[in-house]
């Protein structure tokens, strides 16, 4: 039975997407076989593996609409053992329409829960917000991923998420987990990126992954070829952090 991960904080720019692509596609070299749902509006998971977003016709959203099944809204990228559903900016719509259905949050979990079997990870790029495609996430997702930029503003906001999952756990899904917090952006010579590293560390010990993904000017610029850091610089810092994030994630769930 495959497992299905969210990958989400409320906060921008923290690495999500990043961390979605580069963990399914490191997965997919080491021979998991692994399907990612882009469930942001910005789409940029999407982009980032190669797909041309303005032409989705059928993703996340007509997904979560149960308009088509998850099989016909799946697409092979060019990764190794890497499928995609895609995300199209009438994402942003989904809220609204989803607001008065009943059992709204469970839309994502009826859409893909069967498809555990034929996947060994599920990733789920949440959207930056703690709104309903969010929950519909941590409602289907077996865990989840909490990336943390190594800077200033790093613990502000951790809170919340952390409420918003035990809310979920409370409510609508008593066995999602913390997979891990995983540190990002992480620049060796900045004191404070060291003392973020530290500060995580002291609160939620065994909740961190050993793995810290290091600030990598590959790893920003590998989005605008469409293409994971594997396929575009499989020697660069970014990809060996991804790799080994990846072969902690399967240790953990052996």
């Amino acid at each position: 039975m495959g497992k299905i991960i969210a990958i989400a904080n409320q906060k921008g720019g923290v690495g999500k997407t990043t961390t979605s692509v580069n963990l399914a596609a490191s997965l997919g070299v080491l021979e998991k076989k692994v399907l990612l749902i882009d469930a942001d509006p910005q789409a940029n998971a999407s982009s980032g593996l190669g797909i041309d977003v303005e032409t989705v016709m059928q993703g996340t959203y007509q997904l979560l609409e149960h308009s088509v099944s998850a099989e016909d809204a799946v697409i092979p990228t060019n990764s190794p053992n890497l499928d995609i559903i895609p995300a199209h900016i009438d994402l942003v719509a989904i809220e609204i329409e989803l607001v008065d259905k009943e059992e709204r949050e469970y839309m994502l979990k009826k859409a893909i829960h069967h498809l555990k079997s034929t996947y060994d990870y599920i990733l789920i790029d949440c959207a930056p917000s703690l709104g309903l495609l969010t929950l519909n996430a941590l409602t289907a997702a077996d865990s989840v991923i909490i990336p943390i930029q190594c800077e200033y503003f790093a613990l502000e906001g951790l809170g919340k998420l952390l409420n918003t999952v035990k809310s979920v756990q409370k409510i609508h899904n008593p066995d999602l987990d913390i997979e891990g917090l995983l540190l990002t952006m992480f620049d060796s010579r900045l004191r404070l990126s060291n003392q973020v590293v530290e500060e995580v560390n002291k609160h939620f010990d065994a909740m961190v992954f050993k793995t810290i993904i290091q600030r990598n000017v590959r790893l920003s610029e590998a989005p605008s070829y469409g293409e994971s850091i594997i396929s575009y610089d499989a020697t660069s810092k970014g990809a060996n952090n991804y790799l080994s994030l990846a072969e902690e994630l399967i240790k953990k769930n052996v």
